[in-house]
């Protein structure tokens, strides 16, 4: 039985690397390499890379690269269940990553989109053994709404990455998600979505503790915030619980790397808190587990690739 739970989605990556990502009608020489991916299918690999049992909910196409998905799946010790579209590809996502590790991304979701509000509601089982679901919004809304709603009726912590930044959140979802794990660019739209307030994400960073702890309660009132911050780490904010924390909000410092892709960063963050919080026990503070989410992310970035870069938890271990 798996004690977390991902729902999402699940790409085939095309990855191109070259010194400098290319202007709008320049052509650039680089190196291609290919690999799994999705938001979905990255968090799934962290969180069991991180040491936790994991079921993946996904949907796929009829195609090999579904057969692939499923090999990888079993390799990773995944607990897969694809509800498969025969009229849909797999998705695909293309991939530019320049010298400093900066990425831009293009995906075409494929069976992602079609993923249903009703196969999700017909895992039952995996949601019943779960401590924690994990979900993003690169598949159906209806099916994230639907996987945050079996969390709530299962007693597990229903974490939400809000990514990416141009995939709408909603004030349901919001109702319903213990924890939110938005970058900065993620919040800021989440801010103007359901706030109406513009805010450049660029400066929150810099934005003093409280009155980004305000902005984080305006949004989400009863939820834990997360925001990840890049080399800034990342910034907490509690709503009803302090889940175990001394302090309602507070920074976690990043962890130095040599960094040569961020590609999936986020999603190792998310999927390794997954797996954080599944293994605590219930007076463990909260922090712990963003603390080792956030050195899980950081090793992530040491490699090139999303899903396949996750560190896996005796690294961590060994490197102290």
């Amino acid at each position: 039985m798996s004690n977390v739970v991902v729902v999402g989605s699940y790409n085939q990556d095309f990855v191109w690397t070259t010194d400098q990502l290319p202007a709008p009608g320049a052509t650039r020489l680089g190196t291609f390499a290919g690999g799994p991916g999705g938001k979905g299918f990255n968090q799934a690999v962290a969180a069991a890379r991180a040491g936790a049992r994991t079921t993946f909910i996904t949907g796929l196409g009829a195609d090999d690269t579904a057969a692939g998905a499923r090999l990888l799946a079993t390799a990773e010790g995944i607990d897969l269940r694809d509800e498969v579209h025969a009229g849909l590809a797999t998705g695909t996502a293309g991939i530019f990553v320049d010298a400093s590790g900066r990425n831009v991304i293009v995906v075409a979701p494929g069976a992602n989109a079609a993923l249903s509000s009703g196969f999700v509601r017909c895992q039952a089982d995996a949601f019943g053994s779960a401590r924690v679901v994990l979900a993003q919004l690169e598949v159906d809304a209806e099916a994230v709404q639907a996987a945050l709603d079996a969390a709530g009726a299962a007693g597990a912590l229903a974490i939400l990455n809000p990514a990416p930044a141009n995939a709408p959140t909603t004030d349901t979802m919001l109702a319903v998600a213990d924890v939110l794990t938005p970058n900065e660019t993620e919040f800021a739209a989440m801010l103007a979505r359901h706030e109406g307030r513009e805010v450049d994400p660029d400066t929150l960073a810099a934005c003093p503790n409280a009155e980004l702890h305000a902005l984080c309660r305006a949004l989400a009132p009863r939820a834990t915030v997360v925001i990840t911050l890049g080399a800034a780490g990342a910034f907490v904010s509690h709503g009803d619980s302090l889940r175990g924390d001394g302090a309602s909000a507070y920074r976690v410092p990043a962890e130095p790397a040599k960094a040569v892709d961020t590609t999936g960063a986020g999603d190792a963050f998310s999927g390794a808190l997954a797996a954080a919080l599944a293994r605590a026990t219930t007076d463990a503070p909260f922090a712990d587990a963003v603390r080792f989410a956030t050195r899980f992310a950081s090793r992530s970035t040491e490699r090139h690739g999303a899903a396949l870069a996750m560190p896996r938890l005796s690294e961590l271990i060994a490197s102290g």
